[in-house]
């Protein structure tokens, strides 16, 4: 096996060349610019075109259309299904309907109105997010904290009496004199302006931390990012924009009922954007526009033939296009990824985002970890200093990866201490341990699918430089020790490439590059070679040797390769039956008689041979 500690030599940071530049393929020049412009045609000539029964489906078409916006964004782009979107939208009626039937009509109660539509709803979405959110909850436990809302709120409203009008609702309450065109102008309009603020913010650089937590919700953890708190803030969000919806709504029509709220719209809002297409913000109006009109014009003559049928094309949309019809009708005007890809550039060198550790940058003492009755780990005491490549290795079984976890999140021991550059890690989250300056690589490729490669890299580095959410930055900067990943795996080559396109080895050096764009001061190394042919081994090897002798990091190598171990490691631990039972240089260890009875499986070190081959390490 090539010394790969020596790969580099010859290397040149400089030596990269940069890709050609990116362009359109089979693109429509102008097609995105021509169908707004027919958008906003329609806008403004619909008035002189469209009958008055029309234009008021219209109008409340818009309404609904801005809630559907919302639960786009919440499920097509973050993976978040929630029916409760209708109740934001009934929060936002209800107030413009009781403030108007019980305090009266004038532009201090229509501020009042809107100011409890939007302090109620972003309330209630703090408190629903709060409980649905918290960690260890499950997607499916939030989508039905989301499905008990609309619930409960209905029947708060219908046990109302006069007050909230009950089952009958609220109607005859006064409204703003505007005709119908005016009406028609200004829903169309804040619709338009709702969804480019969403277009705006969805193709910035900080959504795709949205995308990510859709794809890979335990790898942002790992990262760093605090997925509870993102979610939260967009659910408050999208809660506050169907409360003004909903305002509207109740404004222009006059009329409000619990069915506003209630689960049967959440239901048909989520049918409206699955039939459009979810994660496109167009498909969400194309399919509220088309089922409210349609539904309009049929549902009169044949109101349970139109049930059917509704359901039947539902059911064959979500089979024969299972991404909606926005993106079979819009793929003309799509646009080369490759055409939105930065240029990579080193990060500039300032001050450290972890500062380095005085002591140990890891430290272990008497780590435990028990199911019930089974003890998997067992009095794990371990030191690692900065610029040292521990290599930890055992029998499968052994506990490697157990104590890898041990490591990188507080709630995975049952007992004893870990410590990440000084800071005791006890009981919090893997995203605390990532901002004490922890990096994990994961024994299998854990990184974000569906996203570029600059994507993935950019949500990597999102911990120390915080993406914007208004635009794009046409460079992307990452450490020299990143960058060196990128370019001796030949990834700086492939940015614009989908993450799940690349081979197994381009995207175990993927998350190599996303975990060393965190600027860690401690790596945790499981496996980073399985499945690599000898020429990657050599490469990566090349990389992690770099890291701790060049770049002063403490990593922590899991690798069952001996041979790979040897070239790279500055000293062994040997983990057997969840214990730490040898510490030593690579040929005290392979030449140990205790380490060639616990991989040839023909008995096991006894207790005391463990406990003093483990002393003699601290």
């Amino acid at each position: 096996m090539p010394d790969v500690k020596t790969w580099f030599a010859g290397r040149s940071l400089g030596e990269h060349r940069e890709p050609p530049a990116p362009g359109r393929k089979g693109a429509l020049p102008g097609g995105p610019l021509a169908l707004a412009a027919l958008a906003l045609a329609l806008l403004a000539g619909g008035p002189f075109l469209f009958g008055t029964y029309l234009l008021n489906v219209l109008i409340q078409a818009f309404f609904f259309s801005m809630v559907a916006v919302t639960v786009d964004l919440l499920w097509g782009y973050t993976g978040y299904l929630s029916f409760g979107q209708s109740a934001f939208f009934g929060i936002g009626a209800y107030a413009a309907a009781l403030v108007f039937t019980h305090g009266g009509f004038s532009p201090g109660y229509v501020l009042l109105a809107l100011g409890i539509a939007i302090a109620a709803a972003a309330l209630v979405a703090l408190l629903l997010g709060w409980l649905s959110f918290y960690r260890g909850a499950s997607p499916f436990f939030a989508t039905v904290m989301s499905l008990v809302l609309p619930i409960v709120l209905s029947q708060l409203l219908l046990s109302g009496g006069e007050w909230t009008g009950s089952s009958s609702g609220l109607t005859g309450y006064p409204m703003f004199d505007l005709s119908l065109s005016a009406w028609y102008w200004i829903a169309g309009l804040g619709l338009a302006a709702i969804v480019l603020l969403a277009w705006a913010v969805v193709r910035s650089d900080g959504a795709r931390v949205l995308l990510a937590i859709r794809d890979n919700e335990s790898r942002c953890a790992y990262l760093g990012i605090r997925t509870s708190r993102v979610k939260i803030v967009l659910l408050v969000a999208a809660a506050i924009v169907a409360s003004v919806a909903g305002f509207g709504y109740a404004s222009f029509s006059g009329v409000v009922a619990p069915e506003l709220t209630g689960f049967v719209l959440g239901t048909q809002l989520i049918i409206w954007v699955a039939l459009g297409g979810r994660g496109t913000l167009w498909g969400p109006v194309l399919g509220a526009l088309l089922i409210n009109v349609a539904t309009s014009y049929l549902s009169g003559s044949m109101p349970f033939a139109w049930q059917l049928i509704l359901g039947a094309a539902f059911v064959l949309v979500i089979v024969l296009l299972p991404q909606g019809l926005v993106p079979l009708l819009a793929w003309p005007f799509r646009l080369d990824r490759a055409a939105r890809t930065p240029r990579l550039v080193e990060r500039a060198a300032g001050a450290a985002r972890v500062a380095a550790p005085d002591g140990p940058a890891l430290r272990m003492a008497g780590v435990e970890k028990r199911f019930g009755s089974l003890k998997v780990l067992q009095g794990i005491d371990l030191e690692a200093r900065a610029g040292e490549l521990v290599g930890l290795i055992g029998p499968n079984g052994a506990g490697k990866t157990t104590l890898m976890r041990c490591m990188s999140d507080g709630a995975e021991r049952s007992a004893g201490t870990v410590e990440l550059c000084g800071h005791d890690i006890r009981r919090l989250a893997p995203e605390h341990g990532v901002r004490f300056g922890l990096g994990r690589k994961f024994q299998n490729a854990n990184i974000f699918e569906t996203l570029s490669v600059a994507e993935c890299l950019r949500i990597a580095g999102a911990l120390v430089e915080r993406p914007s959410l208004l635009r794009r930055a046409p460079t992307l900067a990452l450490p020299a020790y990143a960058l060196e990943v990128m370019r001796a795996t030949q990834l700086d080559r492939k940015l614009a490439v989908t993450a799940r396109d690349l081979s197994h080895g381009e995207q175990q050096a993927l998350e190599l590059a996303m975990v060393l764009a965190l600027e860690p001061r401690i790596v945790l190394l499981d496996e980073p070679t399985a499945g690599l042919t000898k020429t990657e081994r050599t490469r990566i090897g090349a990389v992690l040797a770099s890291l701790a002798h060049r770049h002063g990091l403490c990593c922590l190598l899991v690798e069952h390769d001996l041979e790979f171990v040897e070239e790279i490691a500055t000293r062994i631990v040997v983990l057997h039956q969840g214990r730490i039972v040898m510490a030593g240089s690579f040929d005290e260890v392979v030449h140990s008689e205790l380490v060639r009875t616990i991989y040839a499986g023909t008995g096991q070190p006894t207790g005391d041979a463990g406990a003093a081959t483990q002393g003699d390490d601290r």
